[in-house]
């Protein structure tokens, strides 16, 4: 029988000083440069998601207690028999596919762990499968040379001592016990770090209640266990934030976007997490990203200067699904011909922009040209000589200076329909120059109505700046609203693409998106439903296009507006 070894770590964690709330907490020590440097080298990483859940289709963690009634979700782990299991097919998807690590939920919200652990019986010992999932797939990746990390969350809604519970995290328990479930955090977690170490990562998620008082400690202890090992931003939970679930501050060693890919930045690393489908956990018929969509996701995180981890999840069986494992490894063969101008390569030094990105390692700039951009490119000429240009596997490209400007022009048999990679060769090191700001892609922004008029917070052109983690908002109760930009130049696009604010998506129930063409505004798409939407359309030369909502819940907040480019006007 397993037992509680929890007594020692609470008396040592309970003596620590609490830090009062309204104070700035202290930070968690970063990993040394070479650590981080090296996981940013990889840039692309396999998610797993995994656990008893698979046995019905719902999502991992959220679903108990709402799709699923809690008493049945916490007893699927009786059932949980997944003979197909196998790590080395695993950790062989993941080369395939060019990842260069692996990071696997080793316990999340629902509090199920898939390894061996002192602390509990609820994990996978417990199961009919009765193997070490972590164990075997740590053996495995090494095997295949796939730096191996692990996803552990610091909430958890079955322990009887975190506050909360299910559904979603918002249940109050009746008999919390935070300085006990915090020994048995830590236990756990220094379980992952000697068991199946050295680690690349812990990833850890949702904090909730669980502050810096035992957040900073636990992350010290398994600092000084491995000095290399790599922690996000979600380690612990802010102070006054305690029950929401937003991104923590600049803690730990990166950033972590979710669903989404993360803006340029330099001064600190950052990694966006993404599904190959729309689930984490694993559904049947779930929607799977097409080929185009998954290279676009790597290319655009490289440009931006940050890491892909790329989720799957695996079925029932134990086998991931194969027409993910294709996928994946189609994203491999494209690799095998284009990583040089992802691994090992930091973005710039031109920032993202119209219709491309750039990335950079030693004398070489990497220009990703993709199906939309214009023809030719416009680029910033940067304070060095071009040496050469030629495309990855093809002819050599001619650039023109202009002013102050670098103009590409692709033969359009050359072009790709996904990313054509153009090697630029300088006369210095890149990573020596300071990214600069691409062309702007669109002019003024206006809209009819902005969030108690703080047009610096939430004015219209944050929903054209290209950064996701701003956006346009309007005041609570606006029911009617429109938002509109000029385009910088004249530019014949195809498409348009919006993203609500994930956090307040499903406002918008009726809207429609116009193009300018010379004097007249053209209607190209109407909806009852915005969230991610993408429209496309016969091709126009526009000046500006203009989000007309007629009808929405409450008031409507825009993260990002986008158009879709064509070369030139057939």
């Amino acid at each position: 029988m397993k037992r509680f070894l929890l007594t020692l770590l609470a008396s040592v964690i309970g003596c620590l000083p609490l830090l009062a709330q309204d104070q700035e907490p202290p930070s968690v020590s970063v990993a040394p440069p070479e650590a981080i440097a090296n996981w940013q080298d990889m840039r692309f990483g396999m998610f797993v998601h995994w656990g008893p859940v698979s046995l019905k289709g719902t999502e991992i963690g959220w679903s108990r207690g709402r799709e699923v009634p809690i008493e049945e979700y916490d007893a699927l782990y009786k059932q949980f028999n997944p003979v197909n299991f196998d790590a080395a097919e695993w950790a062989r998807v993941a080369k395939a596919a060019g990842m260069k690590y692996l990071v696997l939920t080793t316990k999340h919200h629902d509090g199920f762990c898939l390894w061996d652990s002192a602390a509990t019986e609820y994990d996978i010992m417990s199961t009919p499968f009765g193997r070490d999932v972590v164990k075997e797939l740590s053996e495995a990746c090494r095997k295949e040379g796939i730096a191996f990390g692990t996803y552990y969350s610091s909430c958890d809604w079955y322990h009887p001592a975190f506050p909360l519970g299910s559904p979603g995290g918002r249940m109050e328990k009746p008999n919390p016990d935070l300085e006990a479930y915090g020994a048995y955090l830590q236990q756990q977690t220094t379980e992952l770090v000697t068991k199946y170490g050295p680690l690349l990562t812990i990833w850890f998620d949702v904090p909730q209640s669980y502050g810096a008082d035992l957040g900073i400690p636990m992350a010290t202890n398994l600092r000084d266990m491995q000095p290399g090992i790599l922690f996000n931003n979600r380690i612990y939970a802010e102070p006054g934030r305690t029950k929401k679930f937003s991104q923590q501050r600049a803690v730990g060693d990166y950033d972590t976007p979710e669903q989404r890919i993360g803006a340029y930045q330099d001064d600190r690393p950052w990694e966006t997490c993404m599904t190959i489908c729309r689930q984490w956990a694993w559904k049947p018929d779930d929607k799977m990203k097409s080929l185009q969509e998954c290279i676009r996701t790597l290319v655009t995180c490289a440009g931006g200067n940050g890491n892909l981890l790329f989720n799957v999840g695996p079925m029932p069986d134990g086998r991931i699904e194969m027409r993910q494992v294709e996928r994946l490894k189609e994203m491999g063969k494209w690799l095998e011909k284009h990583g040089e101008s992802i691994y090992g390569t930091r973005g710039g030094p031109i920032k993202p922009g119209p219709g491309f990105v750039t990335t950079r390692k030693g004398n070489t700039m990497y220009l990703h040209v993709l199906p939309e951009a214009p023809d030719p490119i416009e680029l910033p000429a940067l304070p060095c000589k071009i040496v050469n240009a030629e495309i990855i596997g093809g002819e050599e490209v001619t650039i023109q200076t202009r002013n102050d400007s670098w103009l590409v022009s692709l033969p359009d048999a050359a072009r790709q329909p996904i990313d054509t990679v153009v090697r630029i060769t300088l006369d210095r090191p890149v990573m020596d120059l300071v990214a600069i700001e691409a062309p702007k892609e669109f002019g003024p922004a206006t809209a009819s109505h902005v969030f108690r008029e703080d047009h610096g917070r939430y004015g219209p052109g944050k929903a054209f700046d290209g950064n996701p983690s701003t956006r346009w908002a309007v005041d609570a109760g606006t029911r009617e609203c429109w938002l509109q930009a000029q385009l910088a130049k004249p530019a014949p696009i195809r498409g348009i693409e919006i993203d609500e604010t994930p956090e307040y998506a499903g406002r918008v129930v009726k809207f429609s998106l116009k193009v300018k063409s010379g004097t007249q505004w053209v209607t190209v798409a109407e909806g009852e439903k915005l969230g991610k939407f993408r429209a496309e359309f016969d091709p126009v030369k526009a000046t500006a296009i203009r989000l007309e909502i007629s009808s929405a819940m409450d008031g409507p907040n825009i993260s990002e507006v986008r158009v879709l480019r064509v070369s030139k006007l057939r």
